[in-house]
């Protein structure tokens, strides 16, 4: 297989607006002709059906929630990034592209990251135009905000709602158009396989969660928009929904995976409270703009943070980094709060934790400008801990939120399956080894507004398509494969419960291929990897029949497709012998213990094509180039 990213040539500033120009059209009256099907109705996935629909195309939208709007982009809480420099602090789509290349450590495509960073303006123009209800200034301009890894405030919000109030644009835009007649609704379907037919994706095999019947749908295009792949540590900020099954079962369909172990670790998380804990809380990272984080600096010290004196207490993301404080990357605030943890000065009763303390900001601003910003956030926290953030400083410690991996994508966001295209955080395109805040809600919403609807576009019309129907052999075939692996699930009737597998994964994950990693610890997660796969397939009780609604039954085929990410997971980790990002070496640091690049050997994307099972999955390798940028040690200092 030969990878070609399809990366247009000549100058940075002009590939895309040239590359749209050369693209083939499908012409307003031959768009109905195409059926296109969108799985996953996030921002990704809501706004490339609906631009689709409105376009003139044949929508089907599959979601595996009861309704669209349900969907894990209403998660997202701290805002949305555009290069609109309403702050006339020097922003611009150059230094929003730059900001983004070096967040992800220089291990994103220049090409992909400065579209993402030109359409982002027409993002914040479009969602005005939807009624999103952003924060605006005195003057009436729509407000900005800090995030990390930038010295300009570029990211707009609302309250701490932002995902929430543009997946409602989103899906106000989707519901147009079902009600047009150009988008077919298909809510609480599982996709379980894609069908390719003459090496193009023509269709997907789903199961009906609430009556278990497996249904068949053919298309001319296949749309992934199904998120991250975070669950694979159990524990994560991800909805308890979110899973690998889609994206694993196009990659073992010949899709390859891209740099599966770029996997962020966000700073601002509520603490585990409980070893039975099913899911962790993130505290948004714009309470970062506003919020100090400190332990205090004798390590064991148990005191009420109130009663530990400003001289006995460490600032320390403002000391080691003056320039840019408690704005640092994720990556960077999240490796110094396990540092400062690991040197015994966490607080809490586990002490794996630090302060995010608001009292100068109250002093400073008053309790009313706080509770304005932020008010619904501290709701949130006080809800989960009975604890008062505006009395008493948050404590909060990383954990695993997004997935920057995942499947490989050219140009056009098409797969190396021709037709199958994969959108936002399914893919791996934009956010290199470290996604900076705010940016995941620009890149749904990037790809699915303003990037597939030209990209799948050119596809259509310079394909030959043969007319097939779900009634072809392929759909059958995967029929079998589909029903096969459910009823293998459902007769092994062994005694340990599809979540003590999954939980007894993640604490695996966490332990070796966590915040940080070494080859040794990589190499036995592996291996106890491999050994809870095979006691999965002997020993998993999954109650219930297939002919109704069984969640067992639908954890039971997301753990199994877990186990088995894990390991590819874990392969990549191996493989990438240096740090950048998210991915901390323990064997690749500077003197001062931050991540050190190995840009001789290691600057490209690892993609991984399934070679069968139980077999070394194939490393393709596609070369990064930077003409526009400099390679640099990162610093934030």
């Amino acid at each position: 297989m030969q990878l070609d990213a399809k990366i247009p040539g000549g100058p940075l500033a002009g590939k895309w607006d040239r590359y749209r120009f050369e693209l083939k059209l499908v012409s307003p009256a031959n768009k109905r002709k195409f059926k296109i099907i969108v799985v996953g109705t996030g921002l990704a996935g809501g706004s490339a059906s609906a631009s689709l629909a409105e376009l003139g195309y044949n929508v089907k939208t599959f979601c595996i929630q009861d309704s669209p709007r349900r969907a894990h982009s209403i998660a997202a809480q701290g805002g949305i990034n555009a290069a609109k420099n309403y702050t006339n602090e020097g922003d611009s789509i150059w230094r929003l592209f730059y900001d983004t290349v070096k967040g992800g450590d220089f291990r994103a495509r220049e090409a992909n990251v400065y579209r993402l960073a030109q359409v982002s303006n027409n993002i914040i123009d479009q969602c005005v135009a939807q009624g999103i209800p952003f924060a605006r200034d005195y003057g009436g301009l729509l407000a900005n905000r800090s995030f990390g890894g930038s010295q300009v405030q570029r990211t707009f919000y609302a309250r701490g709602q932002t995902g929430q109030q543009l997946l409602l644009g989103a899906y106000s835009a989707l519901m147009r158009q079902v009600g047009a007649g150009k988008v077919e609704m298909f809510p609480r379907r599982e996709m379980l396989d894609i069908v390719v037919i003459n090496g193009q994706a023509r269709g997907i095999v789903v199961r009906n969660l609430i009556t278990g019947k497996i249904e068949t749908h053919a298309s001319d295009a296949v749309v992934l928009c199904t998120g991250g792949y975070g669950n694979v540590f159990f524990l994560s900020t991800n909805a308890m929904s979110s899973n690998v099954t889609a994206a694993f079962r196009a990659y073992k369909k010949g899709a390859c995976f891209a740099n599966p172990c770029f996997t962020q670790i966000h700073p601002t998380c509520i603490p585990v409270h409980g070893s039975y804990q099913s899911k962790l809380t993130l505290m948004s990272e714009s309470l970062r703009n506003d919020g100090r984080v400190w332990v205090p600096k004798n390590p064991g010290d148990k005191r009420f943070p109130r009663q530990i004196p400003e001289s006995e207490r460490d600032y320390y993301l403002e000391n080691k980094y003056p320039s840019f404080g408690n704005l640092v990357p994720r990556d960077v605030a999240s490796r110094n709060s396990k540092e400062q943890c690991d040197m015994g000065k966490g607080v809490g009763e586990t002490g794996l934790a630090v302060y995010l303390d608001f009292e100068d900001a109250i002093k400073r601003h008053g309790r009313d400008v706080i509770e304005k910003k932020y008010g619904n956030l501290f709701q949130m926290y006080e809800k989960i801990t009975a604890q008062n953030p505006y009395e008493t400083p948050m404590m909060i410690y990383p954990a695993v939120h997004y997935a920057m991996g995942g499947l490989w994508v050219d140009y056009n966001l098409m797969s190396s399956i021709d037709g199958l295209f994969v959108l936002g955080e399914a893919n791996f395109s934009d956010h290199g080894a470290n996604r900076l805040g705010a940016s995941a809600l620009m890149q749904g919403l990037a790809d699915g507004y303003f990037v597939l609807p030209y990209t799948i576009g050119g596809y259509l019309a310079g394909t030959s398509l043969e007319k097939i129907t779900a009634g072809h052999p392929a759909f059958r075939e995967s029929v079998e494969i589909v029903n096969n692996s459910i009823e293998k699930l459902l007769s092994i009737n062994g005694k340990r419960t599809v979540d003590d597998f999954h939980r007894q994964l993640g604490h695996i994950m966490w332990d070796y291929c966590g915040m940080s990693r070494n080859d040794e610890g990589l190499k036995k997660g592996r291996k106890l990897i491999q050994q809870l796969g095979e006691e999965f397939w002997e020993n998993v009780l999954v109650p219930g029949s297939d002919k109704d609604f069984n969640q067992s039954l639908e954890r039971a085929g997301r753990v199994a497709d877990f186990l088995e990410f894990a390991e590819l997971l874990i392969i990549d980790a191996l493989a990438r012998k240096e740090s950048c990002g998210a991915h901390f070496n323990e064997a690749y640091q500077t003197k001062e213990n931050e991540a050190m690049r190995d840009d001789k050997n290691f600057c490209h994307v690892s993609a991984w094509e399934f070679a069968g099972k139980n077999k070394e999955p194939v490393f393709h390798k596609e070369e990064l180039k930077f003409e526009n940028v400099e390679l640099s040690q990162r610093s934030y200092k």
